[in-house]
């Protein structure tokens, strides 16, 4: 006589052990965070990116630099990253007339606006590198499972232990479904700040040259 086992991906993770549950609650959390993270980032990456390249269009049009200045102090939007480093050098440089105050004025704006743009990224990193493991614990614990219930079955056959492989299994594949995404984006996100990082220190050298011409000629 046969018997009909559901192993659908429900009923799998219900019967799973409580710990292997726990497991998988644990990496469907750091999924969901991940995800989160993921989609702002890459929301916040987008309009950095259009937002520096509309300010260096306007810059380099050879507009006014204190047309420039007045339309960046308007600008509080957090994504105008480089009007931000411009406005602080711009600042520094009407105030003490000085190169080197107006280069640190726009590296310290740099420093900060950088460290924005890099949060939540070593999360992404830390999701992508554990979640596989704390998967595989997941699946080694469930397994363990399953053979300790078989010690008092006399005939245990493939049909009895498929279920408990089966549900421990699924924390493997959770952990890998919370990792892969989490890899992908990070390593994109990293990518995109890093290009970024280079448009703004090459704009601060060009800014500064700028400033220093405008001082000789004073």
């Amino acid at each position: 006589m046969t018997t009909t086992q559901d192993l659908s991906f429900l009923s799998l993770v219900l019967n799973a052990s409580l710990l292997v549950q726990l497991v998988m609650l644990l990496l469907l959390g750091m999924s969901i965070a991940s995800w989160t993270i993921i989609f702002k980032k890459t929301a916040i990456l987008r309009g950095v990116r259009q937002d520096t390249e509309r300010f260096e269009r306007d810059f380099w049009s050879g507009g006014d630099l204190n047309t420039l200045l007045e339309a960046a102090q308007r600008n509080t939007r957090s994504d105008a990253v480089l009007e931000h480093i411009f406005e602080a050098g711009m600042q520094e440089f009407m105030k003490v007339r000085e190169i080197d105050a107006a280069r640190r004025a726009m590296k310290a704006t740099y420093q900060r606006e950088m460290d924005a743009l890099e949060a939540n990224l070593p999360f992404l990193a830390s999701v992508g590198s554990v979640s596989p493991y704390i998967g595989l614990f997941g699946t080694v614990w469930g397994i363990m499972h399953s053979f300790r219930g078989l010690a008092n079955v006399q005939n245990a056959t493939l049909s009895a232990v498929a279920p408990g492989i089966a549900e421990a299994l699924i924390a493997t594949a959770i952990g890998l479904f919370a990792a892969i995404p989490a890899v992908v984006a990070y390593n994109r996100a990293a990518t995109d700040v890093d290009r970024l990082a280079i448009r703004f220190e090459t704009f601060i050298e060009e800014f500064t040259n700028i400033l220093q011409r405008q001082g000789a000629g004073r």
